[in-house]
């Protein structure tokens, strides 16, 4: 019965899963920022912003 109950690698397995899914959300959110549309639109913004006149 205690072997039904017992859970102790629990804790570890949810760890371990969390980290990769923190690892690969990292990724995807390192290759959005680094690609060329965001940084296109952040250049136009930045173009934008300094070329208008009071």
């Amino acid at each position: 019965m205690r072997l039904l109950i017992d859970d102790d690698g629990m804790s570890t397995a949810e760890y371990a899963i969390g980290t990769i899914a923190a690892a690969a959300f990292g990724a995807v959110l390192y290759g959005v920022v680094t690609g060329d549309s965001i940084v296109n639109a952040l250049t136009q913004i930045i173009d934008k912003a300094l070329s208008t006149s009071v």
